[in-house]
């Protein structure tokens, strides 16, 4: 369908929202924030501030009822009573210090990870992630019916690229005085985290449980979710995307309660295990590890409580999946 939607000034899109029913009580400020941030971005963190429809059964496109019904709500375009613009400048900030708190932790993480893998496959030879045998076979052997190449085959091409698109001096070094490839020592510098744990998820069984045994968690296939879930988390974060109450797509799985005894009141809650601040937890768990004495913790705690009251929009922490007593889990 054609797109309905006309440019607007940044006047006509404030004057629009006061229509809908938001308070605004500094336009020229309110103007600003427009200018500077978008109305399109800010609209992310307001969209929890809209009116609600009932109960829906969507048709599909063809105008008839689906064989699967749904029932949903929609958002309609009327806020709630006593939502303002500062209401969604405050929730905004809330989830850019959020994600700017998240990215510090993960990059001690992920640099403690490069680590484990490189040393641990590094055992098994200097250029471990060039051999197929090293890895298990849907990886590493089973072709892509689609492209005709395997897990293993696309990962080395990326690390190809990786390494081709380097500008490093390390990675110039090494070129110039050994050639190619380079050790994996070395290599993994280069990686970001998707790389990192899309090759920890082709490893065998035996140097998964290897790694992820060092962070308290036995099954080295169940540390391949969490790794997969937290660099979806990164990308959200390094993309600038809104993170306080987004739907996880890639979720983990979670190891028994008796291994990992705070997992407990994620088990029967499939909200809270759809929101981010299970991953919040698995941070925080793996940093304990990487980094015991972190003051990462008590910080991400103190952001936390600091969270902007919005009780009259009925929003709150249960809306990143926090339950009840979480602060006493810190």
């Amino acid at each position: 369908m054609a797109y309905p939607k006309p440019w607007q000034s940044y006047e006509t899109q404030l004057g629009q929202l006061i229509t809908r029913g938001m308070q605004v009580t500094d336009n020229e400020r309110a103007l600003d924030y427009l200018e500077r941030i978008g109305y399109y971005r800010l609209s992310g963190y307001w969209l929890a501030f809209r009116e609600r429809s009932g109960q829906l059964v969507m048709l599909d496109e063809n105008g008839k009822k689906p064989k699967k019904l749904k029932v949903e709500t929609l958002a309609l375009d009327q806020f709630k009573a006593g939502a303002t613009f500062q209401n969604a400048v405050d929730l905004y900030v809330f989830d850019k210090q959020l994600r700017l708190l998240v990215m510090d932790a993960l990059e001690r993480i992920e640099i403690a990870l490069r680590v484990d893998v490189s040393h641990t496959l590094g055992k098994q030879g200097t250029f471990a992630y060039l051999k197929p045998e090293l890895f298990h076979d849907d990886f590493s052997r089973k072709l892509d019916q689609n492209c005709g190449v395997s897990q293993h085959h696309e990962w080395l091409s990326k690390h190809a690229q990786l390494i081709s698109r380097s500008k490093e001096e390390f990675v110039r070094h090494n070129k110039a005085k050994y050639g190619l490839p380079l050790a994996i020592w070395v290599a993994c510098e280069v990686w970001d985290f998707g790389t990192l744990s899309t090759l920890f998820n082709g490893m065998r069984e035996t140097e998964q449980d290897t790694i992820s045994s060092q962070y308290g968690i036995s099954n080295g296939r169940v540390f391949a979710t969490w790794l997969r879930s937290l660099n979806y988390l990164r990308n959200v974060c390094a993309h600038h995307s809104r993170l306080w109450n987004r739907n996880i797509v890639d979720q983990p799985r979670l190891p028994a309660a008796a291994e990992l005894p705070w997992v407990a009141p994620f088990e029967t809650n499939s909200h809270a295990r759809a929101r981010c601040y299970l991953l919040l937890c698995m941070t925080r768990h793996l940093l304990q590890v990487v980094n015991p004495r972190s003051t990462w913790p008590p910080r991400m705690k103190s952001h936390l409580l600091a969270f902007p009251d919005l009780t009259h929009l009925g929003l709150n922490l249960a809306g990143m999946g926090a339950q009840a007593g979480w602060d006493t889990q810190w």
